[in-house]
């Protein structure tokens, strides 16, 4: 059931890497009666993608580990982390998920799984995750990966068991969500 919204003013605020829209609205209430209305900013970055890596043959998750700013006071600025990123202007989430892969592992990742697609925090930002599953094994690596140093990324490659992911997950050292969505799921389709 689709419910009334009425958007009377609308402006981006800030526009850089990413951008705040401003927006004055009612929305129709659950009674079906409309809000009064009310101001709400929303974070816009357009879509992510995130890949879960699978060595199946040597059974370990790959995963990114890079310095990413907003971390650092609250944890030390170091996270381990899905390969991910943002989907281009016109570009399909696959083909951006495959740019990724390669830029950030040096894998060529023959084939992708859709796993799911989830808001990262609705109440602020309009960012969506398109988690994928990608099975790769050392033939498919085909470059250095690191990263795109033009873009000041420095990226090691961390390998997991699923065990040990889990148990990451667990003791609090994976603090991603993406990367958390994947660990459960991954838990449950290797349990199947």
């Amino acid at each position: 059931m689709t419910r009334k919204v009425s958007v009377t003013k609308r402006q981006t605020v800030f526009n850089d890497f990413f951008s705040i829209e401003e927006a004055i609205l009612r929305f129709e209430k659950f009674d079906g009666s409309l809000s009064q209305e009310v101001r709400r900013l929303s974070f816009e970055r357009g879509d992510s993608v995130a890949a879960l890596i699978y060595d199946r043959r040597r059974e370990r998750v790959i995963l990114a580990e890079q310095f990413k700013y907003p971390t650092l006071r609250k944890t030390g600025g170091w996270i381990t982390e899905l390969v991910a990123g943002m989907v281009g202007h016109a570009e399909s989430a696959e083909t951006a998920m495959r740019r990724e892969i390669l830029e950030e592992t040096g894998y060529h990742a023959p084939r992708l799984e859709p796993v799911t697609t989830f808001y990262v925090s609705p109440g602020g930002s309009s960012e969506r995750i398109i988690l994928f599953y990608a099975e790769v094994d050392e033939t498919d690596r085909i470059g250095p990966g690191g990263g795109v140093s033009a873009e000041g990324e420095d990226i090691k490659l961390i390998e997991y068991s699923p065990e040990s992911l889990r148990a990451a997950v667990v003791a609090g050292l994976i603090m991603d969500a993406k990367t958390i969505v994947a660990a459960m799921w991954l838990r449950d389709r290797l349990a199947g």
